[in-house]
């Protein structure tokens, strides 16, 4: 996980691992974790951007198996936010 120059902001570059990749399951366990947080978190590919609360929005970027995606949170619990979901990427949704 990089530290980045502004507070309460983290960010990690993942790879998706799961078969199917970020299809609708996947998109919804992303999203239930990312609500436990008080961060705004945002998921990158490429110049796309999608909220991690929205099921949808993460539907839409399209991310295929192998995909790599950035995870940036900003707020105070920012760091804890990208560890679990980094993790919950990196351990293919539990899927596999």
């Amino acid at each position: 996980m990089s530290e980045s120059a502004e507070p309460n902001v983290a960010e990690e570059t993942v790879e998706i691992k799961n078969r199917l990749g970020l299809h609708l399951r996947a998109a919804s366990a992303l999203a239930q974790a990312a609500a436990k947080f008080k961060s705004k978190v945002t998921v990158i590919k490429g110049k796309d951007s999608a909220s991690a609360r929205s099921v949808t929005a993460l539907l839409m970027l399209g991310a295929g198996k192998g995909t790599r995606v950035r995870l940036r949170a900003e707020g105070e619990d920012a760091q804890a936010a990208v560890a679990e979901l980094g993790g919950l990427v990196g351990d293919g949704f539990g899927e596999e």
